[in-house]
């Protein structure tokens, strides 16, 4: 499998990063469709549900239980899962997130499901 690398969406993109994805379901506030680029895809579908992101609320406490329910989301939405894995396919990929904490995030678990 090639590199999967974590951004914030905030955090300047360097040079040469491969491939970005956007992977919230919200698109993120203060960034415009242009700064993003035509060529960054939005999979907001393979982002947690409202409900799931509602009930984590980036709670570190939580974080182990939002993994698995994560996981189980994502195994029932299998094509994002399968439009991600093309692109990763493809080259090096950066899952781009809007989330402060950078640990404990929907891109976090998303990488640790597509490395299983």
């Amino acid at each position: 499998m090639n590199i999967i690398e974590l951004r914030r969406i905030y955090d300047p993109a360097p040079a040469g990063e491969g491939q970005r994805v956007l992977v919230d379901r919200l698109w993120p506030r203060g960034v415009s469709h242009a700064e993003l680029g035509e060529d960054t895809p939005w999979l907001k579908d393979i982002a947690p549900s409202d409900e799931l992101r509602h009930w984590f609320g980036h709670d570190p406490a939580k974080w182990d239980e939002f993994r698995r329910r994560y996981a189980a989301e994502l195994d029932a939405n299998l094509g994002p899962v399968r439009e991600l894995r093309d692109l990763i396919a493809r080259g090096p990929v950066t899952l781009l997130y809007a989330a402060k904490d950078t640990q404990h995030n929907n891109a976090v678990a998303l990488r640790e499901y597509l490395a299983q």
